[in-house]
This record gives structure tokens, sequence and C-alpha cells, in this order.
């Protein structure tokens, strides 16, 4: 259990940097950083979930990954205050756009099958 949360914490400290890196260079479509944002959500989620199977994480860091894009929707004015803050951005995000729905997807597949990989080698 104990190597499970370390390889999960390993991922958030590669992916964070990673992901506000690849919103400053150029040619990286923006559509990385939501990938990679899905997959710091994943790594988070394996933490909570550490006792769970890879595909209950999977299925979970998805969800909350759609559910954090579709609040974009959501025009409170505190809530659109918040997200106009660094912090707020980097958590829930600005405008929603279908093709992030995509990206969240194709990056916890991605980090879905990393997981699975390490996992069964141990």
């Amino acid at each position: 259990m104990k190597k499970k949360i370390l390889i999960s914490l390993i991922g958030i400290v590669v992916l964070i940097p990673t992901g506000l890196c690849s919103r400053h260079i150029n040619w990286i479509p923006e559509e990385t950083g939501d990938a990679l944002w899905a997959m710091m959500m994943f790594c988070l989620w394996r933490i909570v979930l550490v006792k769970k199977g890879l595909k209950l994480v999977a299925l979970v860091s998805l969800t909350h990954s759609f559910l954090v894009e579709f609040s974009q929707m959501i025009r409170w004015p505190w809530l659109v205050s918040f997200r106009s803050t660094f912090l707020g951005h980097m958590m829930l995000g600005q405008g929603f756009l279908w093709t992030d729905l995509l990206a969240y997807l194709l990056g916890i597949l991605l980090v879905y099958g990393v997981f699975r990989g390490v996992e069964k080698r141990r």
C-alpha cells in the first residue's frame, strides 16, 4: 500500500509542473494540460482509494473531471470570482469545452495503463 501511495505522489510531483509548463510552450496543444490535469486527479484519487481497484479509480477520476468541466457552465458570481484567481483557475478551469472531456478521457486512459503496468510488475 505504501508503494502505491508513493507512486501516486511521484506522479503528482511530476504532473503538476509538467502541466503548468505545457501552457507556456506554443507548439504543445492546450488540451495537453487538460489531459495532464486529469492524470493528476487520477493520482490523487489513487491515494484516496488506495485499497480499491484501478478501474474504480479511473471511473471516479473521470467522473470528477467531467463534473468540474460541466461546472464551468455555472455562472454564480462567487464561483466566477474564484475561477478568476490562479488557484481557482487551476482547480476548476474556465469555460466549458467539449474537447476538454476528450482530453480528460485520453489522459486517464494513459495514466491507467501506466499504473496498471507498474502495479502488475510488483
